[in-house]
Order: C-alpha cells, then sequence, then structure tokens
C-alpha cells in the first residue's frame, strides 16, 4: 500500500490537503480601539464565479453549460447575479453591510498550488518575497503597529500555529475541548496517507490521537473502502454546524476583549461535482456570517468581516462538472461597518481574449489592497507601514472607501 496510490484514488474527495479539516485552527488578539476584524480563510479555492457572475455574459454561458443551467442564481446588482446559496445574506446587501470584490486574486501566479497559495495569501507577501522570509503572517505583522495588542490562538484541532498570526509579535496558545468522530477504518487511512508526510504528520497523529477512545481494529480492504472511509473521515469533521460554532464562539470572543478574529472554512476545492460541494460550502460560509452578526449585537456596527481564498477556479467548466485551479477570484466582505451594498474593482470580462492564459480569469485588483485599506479604515495605520511591512510590496492606489467610519 503506497500512500501516492490512497491519494490517487481520494482525489474524488479534493485534492487539497491543504485545506484538510485537521488543520482547522481559529486565533485572536486583543487591540486598542472599538473596531472589530474579523478574517475568514476559504481554504481549497473559490470559485468566485460560481458565487458571482455575469448573468448575460454569452461567454460564460458557453463556457459553463452544464453549471450555469443548473444554478444561475438570481441578479443581485450591475448585471452580476449571486448563487442562490447565499440568498440569506441578501438582507445584510439591502442594509449595505454585505459587498464583493470580484476579479481578485494575490500575486500568485502560474503553479495553482493550494499549500503555496495559502502560504502567500496568509503571509501578504508577493512572489518575489519568500512567505517565512518576513518570520511570519500579515496579521501578526500588522500587531507590531498597535501598541498594547496582544495576541493568543485557539485550536480547534491539532497544535499547529496558522501563519496568518505568526511571527516576531508574541502569541499564546491553547487547546479547547474537541469531539472527533473518526471511524476506525478512516484512522488507519489517515495513518497511511501522512506517515511519509513531515508536514501534516504531526497534525495528522494528534486527530488519531484523539480518535483512540473509538478502541476498535478494522481491516481496510479495497481502494473504494478507502475512499468511503476518507469520505467519513471529511464528513466527521466537517459538520453543518461546525462553522456557526466556530462564529459563535469568535463572537462570544469579540464581544469582550478581542478585537481581531480569524478562522477558516474548508470545501472550496470543487474539481468534481460543483453543484453540490460549492452550495454546501457557500451555505455554511452564510451561516458563519450571520452567526457572527447575531451574536455580536450591536458590536457588529463596529465589525469587518473579509473572507479571502487563495485562488480562484479556471471559467471554463471540465468534464467532471467542476472547475479547476485558477487565478482571479472573488473576495466577500461583510460587516456594519462596510459601505457595503455594491461590488468593488473592475470587472476584466470573460471573452477569450480578456483571459489569463487563456483559461483563467483575468484579476484586475490586489486581495491585500482591500485588506489593507480595511484596516487602515479600522485602525488608523500609516499608509506607508501597510506598504511597506504588513503587505510589503502593495500598491495601496486610490482609497475605495470601502468603511462607513
Amino acid at each position: 500500500m503506497h500512500r501516492r496510490d490512497i491519494l490517487k484514488g481520494v482525489t474524488a474527495l479534493g485534492c487539497s490537503l491543504a485545506a484538510h479539516p485537521l488543520t482547522t485552527t481559529m486565533t485572536f488578539a486583543s487591540v486598542p480601539g472599538d473596531a472589530r476584524f474579523v478574517v475568514i480563510v476559504l481554504r481549497g479555492g473559490m470559485d468566485g464565479l460560481g458565487v458571482l457572475h455575469p448573468m448575460n455574459d454569452p461567454n460564460l454561458a458557453r463556457m459553463r453549460p452544464v453549471l450555469l443551467r443548473e444554478n444561475a442564481g438570481d441578479p443581485l446588482t450591475d448585471g452580476f447575479a449571486l448563487h442562490s446559496a447565499l440568498d440569506p445574506l441578501r438582507t445584510l446587501w439591502a442594509a449595505g453591510e454585505l459587498a464583493f470584490a470580484p476579479a481578485v486574486s494575490t500575486p500568485y501566479r502560474g503553479q495553482r498550488s493550494h499549500f503555496d497559495g495559502q502560504d502567500m495569501l496568509e503571509a501578504g507577501t508577493g512572489m518575489d518575497v519568500a512567505p517565512d522570509a518576513l518570520r511570519g503572517g500579515w496579521l501578526n505583522r500588522m500587531l507590531s503597529g498597535l501598541p498594547g495588542a496582544e495576541s493568543e490562538t485557539a485550536f480547534a484541532i491539532g497544535h499547529e500555529v496558522p501563519l496568518i498570526l505568526t511571527g516576531q509579535n508574541a502569541i499564546s496558545s491553547w487547546s479547547p475541548e474537541t469531539r472527533l468522530d473518526l471511524t476506525p477504518q478512516a484512522r488507519l487511512l489517515l495513518e497511511h496517507i501522512y506517515a511519509g508526510d513531515p508536514v501534516f504528520h504531526a497534525a495528522a497523529s494528534n486527530a488519531i490521537d484523539l480518535a483512540e477512545s473509538l478502541g476498535v481494529s478494522t481491516q481496510i480492504d479495497s481502494l473504494g473502502e478507502q475512499q468511503m472511509m476518507m469520505g467519513e473521515a471529511l464528513e466527521d469533521t466537517r459538520s453543518a454546524a461546525g462553522p456557526a460554532k466556530l462564529a459563535e464562539f469568535a463572537a462570544n470572543r469579540l464581544r469582550e476583549e478581542t478585537r481581531i478574529a480569524s478562522f477558516s472554512l474548508t470545501g472550496w476545492d470543487t474539481h468534481r461535482n460543483q453543484l453540490g460541494g460549492l452550495r454546501t460550502a457557500l451555505d455554511r460560509l452564510g451561516q458563519a456570517i450571520l452567526t457572527l452578526r447575531d451574536g455580536l449585537g450591536p458590536v457588529w456596527e463596529k465589525t469587518t468581516v473579509l473572507a479571502m481564498t487563495e485562488f480562484g477556479r479556471t471559467v471554463a467548466e471540465n468534464g467532471n462538472r467542476g472547475t479547476d485551479h485558477g487565478t482571479g477570484g472573488t473576495m466577500l466582505m461583510a460587516g456594519g461597518a462596510l459601505r457595503g451594498g455594491k461590488l468593488y474593482g473592475t470587472w476584466p470580462g470573460v471573452a477569450e481574449a480578456d483571459l489569463l492564459e487563456r483559461r483563467d480569469l483575468q484579476p484586475t485588483d490586489d486581495v491585500r489592497r482591500f485588506a489593507a485599506w480595511a484596516l487602515r479604515g479600522s485602525f488608523g495605520f500609516d499608509r506607508a507601514f501597510l506598504e511597506q511591512t504588513v503587505f510589503p510590496g502593495v500598491d495601496l492606489g486610490e482609497d475605495p472607501n470601502l468603511l462607513r467610519v
């Protein structure tokens, strides 16, 4: 039994081990002021065109004959339609508390690796700067500009600090009580998969230790059974209520001393059967945002939420009713502090001549730029500090006026 063979057999469940639920974490920071700032990392590469698309563009209809026909979505604004799974967020849109930035990306280009793409997203660097060269992530570097900032990390499962809040500014960590429901078969499969992987071996071992209480040993007899057991493992750790629970926990902290929170949502790697997978992921994202709003109460008026992903997906659907790794994607923004009810940025079009490498949505803006302006509006950072320290190399350009303040 070889790890490569096992991984090949489970590609239908998503190729992104970087988006595996066993690495889910939550991070928090207490800083001066009343503003709240929440970052939700959407691991796996969210299909921005599936979330928000130009409903009258015949080019997209030709390239997505199945995906658009079966889930075209309803009109939102400026000729764009919103995926129906996010319909519960339309009340936020009407209140000016929801916005989108289509055709955005990090500087990551060409290789389309989840690991590298997520590292660059969390590090806030460009292609010319290695993520570890600055010793950590952009949220950690941001803390250096706020005297009196304190941070900590709360782990849902595992003990790996997420890159976005690692760095020279000290953080503390702890592990709350966690229940991981793995079948014995899934436990054995995880042992096979992660046995020779130095990156994920520790996280997998911790997860397996949590599952030891099951106390049952069962053989895996076939590759089909391996696929089924991996599916069970993913479903057990990716329950429908999970994102809402993460958001509820974050809201509880944000009502008190915490001012900054970050957590991840998985399930965005939609190579196959995207219709069901994207709907499920968007439903959970919507639940998380509405849970934050409800849990924050009056504090919601001071809150900015950014949901960002490592890259978008191909404009054309593939032969498996899904989409492959791309470049340009969509950023979702929410919160009572947001000047919402609109789209930010420039739309490039999806005619073949407009695409990047004739396959991807062409990015017209840097996702880091919107994050930087949101930080500036929330905490009053100096522009040079944002361009040189938090997001080195980014050009903030003209103020998009994201926030009401």
